[in-house]
């Protein structure tokens, strides 16, 4: 790919996170193109519709935090890591994000990467005694999943409270 197509690609795919993220899902590819910067024929040569833009989109959130849960130093506590991720992830546009099918090709692998990552900090804070070990990882992320995947999610709201004070051993 050519450096300049490469560049509006990028363009496209952070002004469309950033769109969504603030404006939820009603918002037009044209609202994306204008966010970025570009003509809306440049955002269809590279996406030829909504569902091949959130499926990059989906890849690119996903992979941004499956790298923050690898990335984790060591000797952070594995609880403490769970709380980043959940403030990290209620800032990307998940609830929208929600409608690409994980069996998506460009997205399964990605899922599937983030799931372990999830799934390896959720052991280790079992084992570290500071998550209960009675509840099991898939269950945590689907209760995570809860937490993050909706429109105006946060980490400090009363879900999120609910959630992880249920979640701490």
């Amino acid at each position: 790919m050519r450096a300049d197509a490469r560049r509006n690609r990028e363009l496209i795919v952070r002004a469309a996170i950033k769109v969504f993220t603030t404006a939820g899902e009603c918002v037009s590819m044209e609202d994306i193109a204008r966010a970025a910067g570009l003509g809306v024929g440049t955002l269809y040569r590279h996406f030829p519709d909504r569902a091949a833009l959130l499926a990059l989109i989906s890849c690119d959130v996903v992979s941004r935090l499956t790298a923050g849960l690898e990335a984790a130093p060591a000797d952070l506590p594995r609880w403490d890591v769970l709380l980043d991720y959940v403030r990290a992830a209620v800032l990307e546009p998940f609830a929208m994000l929600k409608a690409v099918p994980i069996e998506d090709p460009v997205v399964a692998q990605p899922v599937a990467r983030l799931h372990e990552a999830l799934h390896q900090v959720i052991k280790g804070a079992q084992d570290e005694g500071s998550l209960r070990a009675d509840v099991e990882p898939a269950a945590v992320i689907e209760l995570l999943s809860l937490v993050v995947c909706r429109p105006g999610a946060s980490a400090e709201d009363a879900l999120a409270k609910v959630v992880l004070a249920g979640l701490r051993a």
